[in-house]
């Protein structure tokens, strides 16, 4: 039994967990602990606060052999700077402070690659069922608070996991009110371009309730106004009180708000329409998993049609897709799992 350290770290909060690994390559939690991240000077004393609580709580000594972290931001040679954290990472001055003899640093959606190998199929919902092709590639799309994009390579009896800047690509408008919104949004921010990422993310969907709002006078209902308004107060700061976009998928949710039904139509199809460009991109026959927060919390809203509708649309080349396994990934832990699963491969 090998002791691994995993762990996923945001610029918001620390997740830890400590997990068995067997030679039959069974993982089993033992302990898990989440921290406000701002509160640490860095990574260093925030683990062994950890590993001390987990050692305490166990009544035994725990001291890992491996470790893996998943950082929110890019990774290159083992070293991360997280500038929101004000935190220089490197594996090689973890290993020694932490005596810890492996470790390495990975892309949060490098992990999410890593984890969606260890998930049960009762953690996945099937949204196109297809037999998944074992020598074909798989494909990651996730929204949250960005937009994540990767992708799995099969290397012999194993898979070669790639993180991407997809969602940094440029947004496609694809109708007559997704170009009015691309305008709209290089009208705003006074840019000359416009990412993906900033219409399917947490932070698209304000930015679809804002342009219905002001670009087509679509009505407001007070309670949603007033969220609405506190979070562009708040815009640019570190702290945020509220969930604009997570009060607006609730009201769509329950039928309460026209406008965030509205919106929500919106966001799911430029969601599916995404999934499928990475898709013709990629031929993921070996299936495309759909992670990130706001699937897994929207459930509805992207098994109601729209989503595989618009990744099917793909003019002459549709066919194409309609092979490609496709599933909303429900384990929120995926991350933490791949960066176990990655540990367990040091």
């Amino acid at each position: 039994m090998t002791l691994i350290l995993a762990g996923d770290i945001g610029g918001t909060n620390t997740r830890l967990q400590l997990v068995e690994f067997s030679a039959g390559g069974d993982f089993k939690p033992v302990c898990e602990k989440v921290y406000a991240s701002q509160e640490y000077p860095d990574l260093v004393p925030l683990v062994k606060q950890f590993l001390r609580e987990s050692s305490q709580e166990l009544a035994e000594m725990k001291t890992p052999e491996k470790a893996c972290f998943a950082i929110a931001g890019p990774v290159v040679n083992n070293t991360s700077v997280l500038t929101n954290l004000g935190w220089t990472l490197g594996a090689q001055r973890l290993q020694e402070s932490l005596h810890i003899k492996n470790v390495a640093l990975i892309n949060d959606f490098a992990a999410v690659g890593y984890g969606i190998l260890g998930l049960k199929q009762s953690e996945l919902y099937t949204l196109q069922a297809q037999e998944p092709n074992p020598h074909a590639p798989i494909a990651i799309i996730g929204a949250g608070t960005g937009l994540g994009e990767g992708f799995l390579i099969p290397q012999g009896g194993s898979y070669e996991i790639f993180a991407s800047e997809g969602g940094h690509a440029d947004f496609a408008p694809r109708n007559l009110s997704e170009f009015q919104l691309l305008q709209y949004l290089q009208n705003k921010y006074q840019i000359s371009r416009v990412s993906v990422e900033r219409v399917v993310s947490g932070q698209g969907i304000v930015a679809l309730y804002q342009f219905l709002r002001d670009y087509q006078q679509e009505k407001e209902s007070p309670e949603i106004a007033k969220i609405v308004r506190q979070w562009e107060r708040e815009a640019g700061g570190n702290e945020k009180s509220i969930d604009a976009a997570a009060a607006i998928a609730s009201a769509a949710a329950e039928k309460r708000d026209s406008l965030c039904e509205k919106v929500m139509q919106m966001f799911v199809e430029a969601y599916g329409a995404e999934a499928g460009n990475l898709a013709l991109k990629l031929l993921p026959y070996g299936g495309l998993y759909i992670a990130g927060g706001i699937a897994a919390k929207n459930l509805s809203a992207i098994t109601s049609g729209s989503f595989m509708r618009a990744f099917l649309h793909k003019g002459r080349v549709s066919h194409l897709l309609e092979r490609v396994p496709v599933y909303v990934v429900l384990n929120q832990n995926v991350g933490l799992l791949g960066a176990a699963i990655c540990a367990s491969r040091l």
